[in-house]
């Protein structure tokens, strides 16, 4: 990226085709630094789509009409929700905030807005859930970002007769856009007047009007006045960071990038197509199986050291990862997530430093793994504990000692003007993070 993101610009945005000036304010510029220190996330993806227990897709998978889909508000009733139970769970794993859905893809609304029936409020539990986590979130001091979904499965005014997805749903009239942006506007005023401080706005579905996911043309085929959007939520709240998962390069009003099942600078998902910013704070989201909703029948759990390892890779790349968990209609987060999310904070509470506060790209990313940084100290991780020697080029600065981080044992080494060699015959490897600690001069 040429241009600063992080102070004046002036830029045409080419998929709504008028101007934006975007000036970020200081207090903007101040929460982007503290969301690239936070460096781990809780995402929960939770509505009454969890009923189905066919992940949060099923309205669109199993083309449900509207008129049936509907009859799921009368029966969700998660009387064993406790929003309180969730954010400790996420606190104790080490993560620093959550990003809640608001509204998914099929349109239903998890607090108690004017704006649409399709809501919380309207079914037997009755109660306003992003209120419930937005509350407990301040309290205890766990940053909240809200995910809003642009597209919508449900709604006539949406443009889905030229949309990706839910065309299947039984709709046939085809509604006013104008109407869809300001129904949208007017919601999104409302999560960020009546709910206190909101740390960010996770967008999702931009795609939805846009060519395949694998296609050269990736123009949107509507006007999502993006400009609009975005000026008014840094209206309402000017620190406020927006994250749009279009998967394309950050457009201007954008704060952080997001990479969904990818680490920067990867395409493995297919998703990752656009360049990855040098001036903006980075995301990577991923699921513990491979689901984002609740799916009874995924048993495809990954392992802890495998989410360590995503983690640290994520750091090293500069980037924050965000961690899914799809609780169950009653309101409990199934046993195997809140087991993993335990182990992970056990290594959290002991080797956090390495990660919370650094910056990656220091060294490019290694086969044997990454480097983070801060202050004057360099966080080797060692993800693969074959290695008996490891050579790094370029390393800025003298060392002026070397250790293994959690018990201090001396690591020999030999540096010269371009390159630093680490000695680790009869250093004690740990099997998912051996991490070296070096202290400049």
């Amino acid at each position: 990226m040429k241009k600063l993101w992080i102070c004046f610009f002036t830029a045409f945005i080419f998929n709504s085709g008028y101007a934006q000036t975007y000036v970020a304010s200081p207090t903007n510029l101040q929460a982007r630094q503290q969301f690239q220190d936070a460096k781990f996330g809780l995402f929960i993806h939770w509505g009454v789509f969890s009923i189905m227990g066919h992940a949060e897709w099923v309205m669109n998978n199993e083309n449900i009409p509207v008129k049936d889909y509907t009859k799921l508000m009368s029966f969700f009733n998660p009387t064993q929700f406790d929003a309180h139970a969730w954010v400790s769970m996420a606190k104790n794993a080490g993560m620093k905030y959550i990003t809640l859905i608001t509204r998914h893809h099929d349109g239903f609304s998890m607090w108690d807005t004017k704006y649409s029936d399709f809501n919380i409020m309207n079914t037997p539990y009755h109660q306003d859930v992003v209120k419930m986590i937005v509350d407990e979130c301040h309290k205890q001091h766990m940053k909240i970002f809200l995910y809003y979904s642009l597209l919508d499965w449900r709604r006539d005014d949406y443009s889905w007769w030229t949309g990706r997805t839910g065309q299947g749903t039984g709709r046939t009239v085809k509604g006013n856009w104008n109407g869809y942006i300001s129904f949208m506007k007017n919601q999104l005023t409302e999560l960020l007047s009546n709910y206190g401080k909101i740390d960010g706005i996770w967008f999702d579905g931009y795609w939805d009007e846009s060519g395949p996911k694998n296609a050269v043309d990736h123009s949107p085929r509507v006007d999502w006045h993006i400009s609009e959007i975005y000026a008014l939520i840094h209206q309402l709240q000017p620190q406020c960071l927006i994250g749009n998962n279009h998967h394309l390069t950050p457009m201007p009003g954008e704060d952080f990038q997001m990479f969904e099942q990818d680490l920067p600078g990867q395409n493995k998902s297919g998703f990752s197509i656009g360049k990855v910013s040098d001036q903006l704070p980075l995301e990577t989201c991923e699921t513990m199986n491979k689901s984002w909703g609740f799916n009874i029948k995924d048993n495809n759990y990954k392992t802890v050291p495998q989410l360590i390892h995503y983690l640290v890779n994520a750091a090293g790349r500069n980037a924050n990862f965000l961690l899914n968990v799809g609780p169950q209609p009653n309101g409990v987060i199934q046993q195997e997530f809140q087991d993993t999310l335990k182990e992970v904070g056990k290594w959290m509470a002991k080797y956090g430093e390495s990660i919370y506060g650094t910056r990656g790209n220091i060294v490019p990313p290694q086969d044997w793994g990454v480097v983070t940084a801060k202050d004057q100290i360099l966080y080797v991780h060692l993800l693969d504990p074959s290695q008996a020697n490891i050579s790094i080029e370029d390393i800025k600065g003298k060392i002026r000692s070397c250790v293994l981080m959690g018990t201090n044992e001396k690591v020999k080494f030999k540096q010269n003007k371009s390159e630093l060699t680490l000695y680790l015959d009869g250093i004690p490897k740990n099997n998912i993070d051996t991490i070296i600690q070096l202290t400049l001069k």
